[in-house]
């Protein structure tokens, strides 16, 4: 069929032609902005769930939705940075905003603060005056001046808050992948939101982050549980993933057998990027309508190619030769949480002896804590990949070092 209309997008973060199964978080989004535009406190949200569940497509519909409610947006995909270039690019976002919330000639004196405050948040990391000098505002002493990233941060948005308070608009914030913030970084936008949420602020940040997010967030303040919802996005269930498949085939006058559609979600296991990835495949396996199950048959070897190549190679290759061993020995015993001492078992070691390796998975996002004791893989169907991409169970390094015993 013609590879233009192909209507699947297997991209990071493209917005699906349909999206399905995500209703009760956009609801809760909605909800979220409405109130707060009212001044009555609403608890915010940190989107959580695996790699490829459409987590990044979700905070670009929450953009959508927020422009349309005349929010300003600002948007931000957490790498990990040090203190001054966590400040540096905060700054020049919410700096953005403010540009948003109202051109400079209709600035209020709450606008000249809030800008006040932005400019000092980053005094001690701009020795060029760049941002100072583009907000072209004098400094107010005692304001976002304290080299104390929680106060500082928190008298930005306060002040950000309370210009978008003054035009009648909102502040929204979004953070991708919030899982790589560094603790003081998460403990200060916590805290920050906290207060401004106490003054009944609408300024708000919603994120979207790895399962460990919440556990990391309860960690670096005990009051994240109560300032934010943590709603866990997962595989779509076998009826959506069904949609997700046909009704973007159907736009284009294409449809699916029963018994294709059946095996497709099976292949799958109806996560949404795998189903965005094997539609793709489908669509240039098949000659014409409707798809068969044949026409999926011969896509899944296309498919799995190209997964191993890029969404999950692209993982592996970072991991060091004992990284790999102790991945593929979880795979060995299945895609389940494993506990950490099964694990280490069958790479001859006590699970103390592995605690660090552990750990750096953990670091790099490929593993994650469901319960004390136990790791998971953040990727659906890793296992699967690691005994394709390791065949045997096999840590020739780790043995020898310990025959030199």
């Amino acid at each position: 069929m013609d590879p233009v209309r192909n209507p699947y997008t297997p991209n990071a973060g493209a917005r699906p032609d349909v999206l399905v199964g995500r209703d009760d978080q956009l609801l809760t989004f909605d909800v979220l902005l409405r109130r707060l535009v009212l001044g009555r406190a609403e608890q915010s949200m940190i989107v959580t769930g695996l790699r490829g569940v459409g987590k990044t497509v979700l905070l670009g519909q929450f953009r959508d939705k927020a422009l349309a409610a005349d929010w300003a947006v600002v948007e931000s995909e957490v790498t990990k940075h040090d203190e001054a270039a966590f400040r540096m690019e905060t700054a020049l976002k919410l700096r953005a905003a403010l540009f948003d919330l109202a051109p400079r000639v209709r600035w209020t004196e709450r606008f000249r603060r809030a800008a006040a405050a932005l400019a000092a948040f980053t005094v001690t990391v701009d020795p060029s005056g760049q941002l100072q000098a583009g907000l072209d505002i004098d400094l107010v002493d005692g304001l976002a001046d304290h080299r104390n990233l929680v106060m500082d941060l928190t008298d930005v948005l306060v002040a950000v808050g309370e210009a978008a308070h003054d035009r009648g608009r909102g502040v929204v914030m979004l953070f991708d992948e919030v899982q790589f913030l560094a603790k003081p970084q998460l403990e200060a936008l916590i805290m920050a939101l906290h207060k401004a949420v106490q003054r009944g602020l609408p300024v708000t940040m919603v994120g979207a982050g790895l399962p460990q997010v919440a556990e990391l967030a309860g960690d670096a303040k005990s009051y994240a549980e109560r300032l934010f919802k943590f709603p866990v996005i997962g595989d779509l269930s076998p009826e959506d993933a069904r949609r997700a498949l046909a009704e973007p085939a159907r736009i284009e006058g294409v449809e699916y057998e029963p018994p294709a559609l059946d095996l497709a979600v099976e292949v799958t296991g109806g996560y949404p990027y795998f189903i965005q990835e094997l539609g793709y495949a489908i669509w240039g396996a098949a000659a014409s309508s409707p798809i068969t199950p044949g026409d999926v048959t011969e896509a899944v070897e296309l498919y799995q190619a190209k997964l191993d190549s890029s969404f999950f190679r692209v993982r592996l290759d970072r991991a060091s030769e004992l990284q790999r061993a102790y991945l593929r020995a979880m795979a060995e015993l299945g895609p389940e949480p494993q506990k950490a001492s099964d694990v280490a078992a069958l790479l001859d070691r006590e699970s103390t002896q592995l605690g660090p390796t552990r750990a750096e998975l953990i670091e790099m996002g490929l593993l994650y804590t469901p319960q004390h004791g136990y790791a998971a893989f953040t990727v659906p169907h890793f296992d699967r990949f690691m005994v394709r991409a390791m065949p045997e169970l096999v840590v020739p390094a780790l043995r020898a070092r310990r025959t030199r015993r």
